[in-house]
């Protein structure tokens, strides 16, 4: 089973970002902790007991977990340690100001073993425009303070399609990840999402037709075929390892359509065909923390997400969930290279032609 915790707090809003979360709520840490562990207590544990089943994979996202006093997390800690699987994986995401040398080696001692740092790039430059608040010097230090605590197993986020990005600007963030001994690259495409403040922008731009977003396919497979040569596989759309013992578990587990739990305001659950999502609200999900909302899902919904998560990853899709017309499609995108098929399991070739590969078969 696996398991996501929200904390929705951070000490600034990235111009990009449009997750759950929020820089003016910081008063309310103590109690919205408080709420996690009635809703972990009352939901998490309860279905743990009942289901008989242990915790694959905890993943600490947000928002930024670093915000949060390392001393908050251990009653957490405490409540789940007894659901623990032997070799479970458990991931804090963090920010390089605030996961202070200190912070990092309280959460290592409670039982993270896998960091993932929001580092974005490591150019000042590029780091003041998107709104981050750490600069190269300190995404450097965290990581080596991270190294020296223990963990080793480390993923840096990267953002590349940014207005100003270019491969060689890119090669130097790849080469310098290298050099760190990172064994984990999450690579994203800069999306302009609804509510941020590059949206906001972005309005504002396009009277004069520019864009904050680099919309360059060519950039973006030489940057993945570098990655590539510098030893990293990619085994998603936008994540790559050293090799399959640094691949995020957790993640794997989404794209596999496993159950999952979440707690947390805005956190999402999939248990027994059915989605659960907690109040988005932090105020009211302090309120009322075991207050959700329920979305039941067909065969229809699963097979298409099961479709959807197996061609942008590794994963692949079994093909027996196929009907007879969807097979003569993937027939003919298999005479063209386009899709591999290995032990009744069909693979795409191309992760970046994911959505077009999936939306063509089920059409």
């Amino acid at each position: 089973m696996l398991l996501y915790i929200h904390i929705p707090f951070c000490d600034s809003k990235c111009f990009y970002c449009a997750f759950n979360s929020y820089t003016t709520k910081n008063k309310l840490k103590e109690n919205y902790i408080n709420a996690l562990k009635i809703q972990l207590q009352e939901n998490i544990l309860k279905h743990l007991k009942t289901s008989n089943k242990l915790l694959e994979t905890i993943f600490i996202g947000g928002g930024t977990p670093s915000t949060i006093d390392a001393s908050f997390y251990k009653d957490i800690f405490d409540m789940l340690k007894p659901y623990f699987s032997k070799d479970i994986e458990i991931t804090s995401e963090a920010n390089p100001n605030s996961a202070t040398f200190e912070w990092q080696k309280q959460m290592f001692d409670l039982g993270v073993n896998r960091i993932s740092f929001g580092t974005q790039s490591f150019n000042d430059e590029k780091l003041k425009f998107l709104g981050r608040n750490h600069s190269q010097n300190s995404a450097i230090k965290a990581i080596q303070n991270a190294k020296c605590i223990g963990f080793d197993s480390i993923n840096c986020d990267i953002i590349y399609g940014v207005l100003g990005d270019d491969f060689e600007l890119l090669k130097k963030d790849f080469d310098t990840i290298l050099e760190l001994g990172i064994e984990h690259i999450s690579a994203y495409s800069l999306i302009i999402e609804e509510g941020t403040k590059f949206h906001l922008s972005e309005k504002s731009l396009n009277k004069t037709k520019k864009s904050l977003k680099i919309d360059d396919e060519d950039l973006s497979y030489k940057l993945f075929d570098y990655i590539k040569h510098i030893g990293f596989e990619q085994y998603e759309i936008a994540n790559f390892s050293k090799n399959n013992k640094f691949q995020s578990k957790h993640n794997f587990g989404y794209w596999e359509h496993k159950e999952y739990l979440g707690v947390g305001a805005g956190a999402v659950a999939y248990i027994n065909k059915k989605r659960e999502y907690s109040q988005k609200s932090v105020e009211e999900y302090i309120k009322n923390p075991l207050l959700i909302d329920t979305e039941e899902l067909d065969d229809e919904d699963i097979k298409s997400e099961k479709v959807l998560l197996g061609f942008r990853s590794k994963v692949g899709v079994d093909i027996d969930i196929f009907n007879s017309n969807e097979l003569k499609k993937i027939y003919d995108l298999l005479e063209i290279d386009k899709i591999c098929i290995l032990e009744n399991r069909v693979y795409n070739n191309n992760f970046l032609l994911a959505d077009e590969v999936s939306l063509y078969i089920l059409d």
